[in-house]
């Protein structure tokens, strides 16, 4: 029993020099005396974001996918991995490549540790890559030789039939009623 009061009294007294033992695996309430550090800003997908905010981050997106994407993993162009010059265009290559994006800074920073970018090679590169590359893919309209740039864009799925049921029953304002006699 005194052994465990003991233990009690160490862990509920301050740590010598302020800083805690807990520190550095980020637990909240144990990282000493004072205030707790702000929390870093929670990245929103760009498609969420509008005006200025998505034209300044798609400029950033847009450096590092010509400056390093690219001339490190964008490969030959060819049927089997379509490309297009005017990815900035395509919404659906947009969101795959800012989330890759986001995945590298975060696998980048030291603290993702010695195999951080191993884990972003493994689980977010070869996947997006894949995805946005797939002869069927967002790009299949575009670029599938460098000696025939082409830029299309696809149309997207129809509407659910879901959506299209609310709107025929709920024709919105201004529309006749189905019991008003029609005007001639």
């Amino acid at each position: 029993m005194e052994q465990s009061a003991q233990q009690a009294r160490q862990l509920d007294s301050a740590p010598a020099g302020g800083v805690s033992p807990f520190a550095a695996f980020g637990l909240p309430g144990f990282n000493g005396p004072g205030p707790s550090p702000a929390p870093a800003p929670e990245p929103r997908p760009i498609l969420e974001l509008e005006g200025e905010e998505y034209e300044d981050e798609l400029d950033g997106l847009g450096d590092w996918v010509d400056d390093f994407l690219l001339p490190v993993y964008g490969a030959e162009v060819t049927t089997a991995a379509p490309w297009c010059p005017r990815w900035q265009e395509h919404d659906g290559v947009v969101a795959w490549l800012h989330a890759l994006w986001l995945a590298y800074q975060q696998h980048k920073d030291p603290e993702a540790g010695l195999a951080g970018m191993f884990v972003w090679h493994r689980d977010f590169l070869i996947h997006a890559m894949a995805a946005v590359r797939a002869p069927g893919g967002p790009l299949s309209a575009c670029m599938t030789s460098p000696d025939r740039p082409t830029h299309r864009l696809l149309p997207g799925p129809p509407a659910s039939t879901r959506s299209e049921k609310a709107t025929a029953t709920d024709p919105g304002p201004g529309a006749p009623d189905e019991h008003d006699e029609p005007v001639s």
